[in-house]
């Protein structure tokens, strides 16, 4: 399965990435980075997810660190030199629509690729997948997820609901009890992403010693700038076969710049959500008009007053 070549998180039962990989014989014979390189085909994954996301500086270059991480220490267990497989489990933090999701599908196949998982998929969740409401459903359920997780990645979307202090009754603690388990029995057979707002996994990190501990790198994803949002949405667009007609692109930054603003506002998922209103906006103008003949220009266009409709430019006019 191809990654989107926009950075556009959802909510997702389980997504597949490559699963080719390199043999264990060509990466145990390797003795230099270059064959490590090679053998595993890590570079094409580093290099789509440079060219696939705007922005996101910090995380590429962390994501590439990481990755010179796990080279270097398979050149030293070829050599006898490593004891154990090195804790990889993460914690991914930042606002809604800032390629959390993208990025931890790729980090599942690099993992692979570089022989330290199995599988080459990635399984989401959320706490519903984990969490039952009655005595006697957490287990299984937790369990369940788990085992399709394994060799994989498990990547858990705001992990901080899985911890409710102020309800005595809740049942997340002992998923939480399973997820340690396994994140230090099974280290070499399972990677753990937790994702969040970086506030709240600070706190339940607070609250959750054991979980904190178990948690080797911290990866920070920074919201999206006007000029970034801008290149993903015309990536969106383009791929859609549409296009910012005359003045729409200046009209469409506009519109993010007011949205910024306002409350809920979710990065790159907000200007998809945007720009598919335009798209219906667009065809209900075209739709109005039955008997004429439309090119691919009118087809493929979105205009000004298609984005203009928008109610956060209503919402300005109305404002005192």
């Amino acid at each position: 399965m191809n990654a989107p070549k926009y950075s556009i998180p959802g909510q997702v039962a389980a997504q597949a990435v490559t699963e080719s990989g390199p043999g264990d014989n060509s990466l145990a014979a390797a003795r230099t980075v270059a064959e490590v390189l090679a053998h595993s085909h890590v570079e094409p994954v580093l290099q789509e997810l440079d060219d696939a996301l705007v922005g996101l500086a910090p995380v590429k270059a962390r994501i590439r660190d990481i990755a010179a991480l796990l080279v270097i220490d398979k050149l030293r267990l070829n050599l006898g030199l490593a004891a154990q497989a090195p804790s990889l489990h993460m914690c991914f933090t930042g606002n809604p629509g800032t390629g959390k999701t993208t990025v931890a599908m790729r980090m599942a196949e690099i993992l692979h690729r570089l022989g330290y998982v199995r599988k080459g998929h990635m399984v989401a969740v959320t706490r519903d997948d984990l969490v039952g409401q009655y005595i006697g459903h957490t287990a299984p359920k937790t369990r369940e997820v788990l085992k399709k997780a394994m060799g994989g990645v498990l990547f858990i979307d705001e992990a901080y609901y899985l911890y409710r202090p102020e309800n005595e009754r809740d049942y997340g603690q002992e998923a939480i009890e399973i997820l340690l388990q396994v994140m230090e029995n099974q280290r070499d057979d399972l990677v753990v992403i937790l994702a969040g707002y970086k506030d709240r996994m600070d706190t339940f990190f607070q609250s959750n010693p054991g979980m904190s501990s178990r948690i080797a790198h911290h990866l920070d994803f920074p919201d999206y700038a006007v000029g970034e949002l801008m290149q993903i949405s015309q990536k969106m667009l383009g791929d859609q076969n549409y296009r910012f007609g005359q003045g729409a692109a200046q009209v469409f930054e506009e519109y993010l710049t007011l949205r910024i603003g306002q409350p809920h506002f979710a990065n790159a998922r907000s200007a998809r959500n945007a720009l598919e209103r335009a798209r219906l906006r667009q065809a209900s103008r075209l739709f109005e008009d039955r008997d004429r003949v439309l090119t691919v220009d009118d087809l493929t266009t979105i205009e000004e007053r298609d984005i203009r409709a928008s109610r956060v430019f209503q919402q300005v006019k109305a404002q005192p």
